[in-house]
C-alpha cells in the first residue's frame, strides 16, 4: 500500500513537472498567468514566480499586468526570499499608487524588510529601510486592519536599533580610559539612544549606564575636579531614580549615589 501511494505521488510529481516545462515554452502569457496562478495556490511559488515574469512586461497596461506584478512580490515573500519580495511590492505601489492591491503591497513590502532585518550586532540598514516602509505604509492607510501589526514591527525593529546602540555604549564604558576617555563617548551614544527612541524597553539600561560612566569619569579624575563630578553624579542619580524608581538597578544606583555623597561637602 505504502509502495503504491508513494508511486502515485511521484507519478504526478512527474506530470506536474512536464505540465510546467510545457507551459514555460508556450506563446500565450496567459496560459503561463493562470498557470502561475495554479502554482502559486498549491504552494509552488517558485514555478509561479519564474512564469510571472515572463508575463508582467507583456500584460503591460492590461489588469493582468497590475496582478501578475502584485503575485509575483507575493510568490517571493510566501518563498521567503524577502528582499526580491520587498522589490516587486514597491515597484507595485510606484506603479499603481491607487491599484486593487496598493495597501498589501505598501504593507508587504515593509513587512518583508521587517523579516529579512538581520541581528542587531550586524549592518541595520535593512532594519531602518523597514521601519521607513511600514511607517510610509501607517502614513497612507491609517485605519488599514494591519495598522497594529505595523506598529508592532516598527517597535520591535526600533528597539533592535536602540539594542544596537546600548551595545556600541557598553562598548564605550568597557574600554574606559583606554586610548582616551571612553566613558564620554559612552554617555554621547546613550543620550542620543534615549532621545532617538524615547519608548524603548532598553532605556532604563542607556540612562543607568550613563549613571556608571558619570561615576567612573568622577573616580578616576583628579582631586580637584572630584567633588564638581560627583555632583553630577548625584545630579544623574536623582534623574534616574524619578524615572524608574522601581526599577531593576536601584540598588546598584543607590550604592553609587552613597559612594558619591561621600565626596560631596555642603
Amino acid at each position: 500500500m505504502r509502495k503504491l501511494f508513494i508511486f502515485s505521488l511521484l507519478a504526478l510529481v512527474l506530470a506536474s513537472c512536464g505540465e510546467y516545462q510545457r507551459v514555460q515554452k508556450s506563446p500565450d502569457p496567459n496560459v503561463k498567468f493562470d498557470y502561475a496562478k495554479r502554482a502559486f495556490e498549491e504552494g509552488r511559488y517558485v514555478q509561479a514566480y519564474t512564469l510571472l515574469k515572463d508575463v508582467v512586461a507583456v500584460f503591460k497596461g492590461s489588469q493582468k499586468a497590475e496582478e501578475s506584478l502584485y503575485l509575483l512580490g507575493l510568490s517571493h515573500y510566501e518563498n521567503k526570499e524577502y528582499l526580491d519580495a520587498a522589490a516587486y511590492f514597491q515597484s507595485y505601489y510606484q506603479r499603481y499608487p491607487k491599484g486593487t492591491y496598493t495597501e498589501l503591497a505598501r504593507f508587504y513590502a515593509g513587512y518583508a524588510y521587517y523579516l529579512d532585518s538581520p541581528e542587531p550586532q550586524l549592518d541595520q540598514s535593512g532594519t531602518i529601510k523597514a521601519i521607513e516602509e511600514l511607517q510610509g505604509f501607517l502614513d497612507y492607510f491609517p485605519r488599514s486592519e494591519r495598522v497594529s501589526i505595523a506598529q508592532n514591527a516598527i517597535f520591535e525593529l526600533q528597539d533592535k536599533l536602540t539594542l544596537k546602540e546600548l551595545q556600541n555604549a557598553q562598548l564605550y564604558y568597557n574600554l574606559g580610559n583606554y586610548l582616551g576617555n571612553n566613558y564620554d563617548s559612552a554617555i554621547i551614544v546613550a543620550r542620543n539612544a534615549v532621545k532617538e527612541y524615547p519608548y524603548s524597553k532598553y532605556k532604563e539600561e542607556l540612562e543607568m549606564l550613563i549613571l556608571k560612566s558619570r561615576y567612573q569619569i568622577a573616580s578616576q579624575s583628579i582631586e580637584e575636579k572630584k567633588t564638581d563630578r560627583f555632583r553630577d553624579v548625584i545630579d544623574e542619580y536623582y534623574s534616574f531614580i524619578n524615572n524608574y524608581p522601581d526599577g531593576s538597578n536601584r540598588e546598584e544606583a543607590d550604592n553609587i549615589y552613597k559612594i558619591a555623597q561621600k565626596h560631596v561637602k555642603d
